[in-house]
């Protein structure tokens, strides 16, 4: 069982891993260096222990202590009980959800690693917008794709706001960092896969003329919102793939172009 801690100095050194959680360059840098990230609210810090993730701490306000009793029960860590003033001095923002939780990162696995047993695939380049990256990640794992890679420039699915958006999805759906670009899609096109480039240009071919759910291993590539794609990715890809536009829109966001392609991509493969 966890120690019940409470905490009435927000300079204690032991809430350092919640300090400052609005400062994204800082939290860039400090999150992966020190392998950890922050899970917020009931349900994300349940996703996160059930998926594996093993738990630093826990920082909770007074009324989240008898929701939070058989987490707190199985928890090897400490949990700092803090009132919701002091828990905004140390983390920048009021916690709404009054439950925080830094966990312990996993080792990334290889991309030929979850490629071998994956049959759907998403590949990001240069999405850099924490929100998009839970989204995508959050269809992803709705909508039945395999595991997600990404570019080396692409933000991490782990951070607050990711995980956040996702509703843990992010813990359910395999990712891999490429670690060259464009030529680490050689790996995904070894693998047995065909790469399909969205992107809303109109010399593409749709979705439904393409019919990727017929194909035997798509990688679905997408790119940052705004720019899409690069020149060297769409030039690396095997087809350029489009959703067609009606009432003169051009596109989409990309979490919910990603949506829909998940969509076409998965509709109708086989189970087994």
């Amino acid at each position: 069982m966890a120690d019940l801690i409470t905490i009435h100095d927000p300079d204690d050194p032991r809430l350092h891993d919640y300090t400052g959680l609005t400062d994204v360059e800082l939290r860039r840098r400090r999150e992966p260096a020190e392998g950890l990230f922050i899970a917020e609210g009931e349900k994300v810090i349940r996703r996160a222990g059930e998926a594996g993730y093993g738990m630093r701490s826990m920082l909770l306000s007074a009324k989240w202590v008898d929701t939070m009793r058989d987490v707190i029960d199985e928890a090897p860590a400490p949990v700092y009980v803090v009132d919701p003033q002091l828990a905004e001095r140390v983390t920048g923002y009021h916690v709404h959800r009054g439950a925080l939780a830094s966990m312990a990162r996993k080792p990334l696995p290889a991309a030929a690693d979850i490629l071998t047993t994956a049959r759907r695939v998403v590949v990001m380049e240069s999405v850099n917008d924490h929100t998009n990256i839970g989204a995508i990640f959050r269809s992803a794992a709705a909508l039945g794709m395999d595991a997600v890679l990404l570019s080396p420039d692409c933000a991490d699915p782990l951070y607050r706001r990711s995980v956040k958006v996702s509703m843990g999805a992010v813990f359910s759906v395999p990712y891999a960092r490429l670690d060259t670009w464009p030529a680490g899609l050689a790996t995904v096109r070894e693998s047995g896969f065909t790469l399909l480039a969205l992107t809303p240009d109109e010399r593409a071919k749709s979705l439904d003329e393409v019919a990727p759910h017929r194909m035997d291993r798509v990688a679905l590539m997408l790119g940052a919102e705004g720019d899409g794609l690069s020149r060297r990715a769409l030039a690396a890809s095997d087809e350029r793939v489009r959703i067609p536009m009606s009432h003169g829109v051009d596109s989409l966001n990309v979490g919910a172009a990603a949506a829909v392609a998940f969509y076409a991509v998965t509709t109708g493969r086989p189970t087994a």
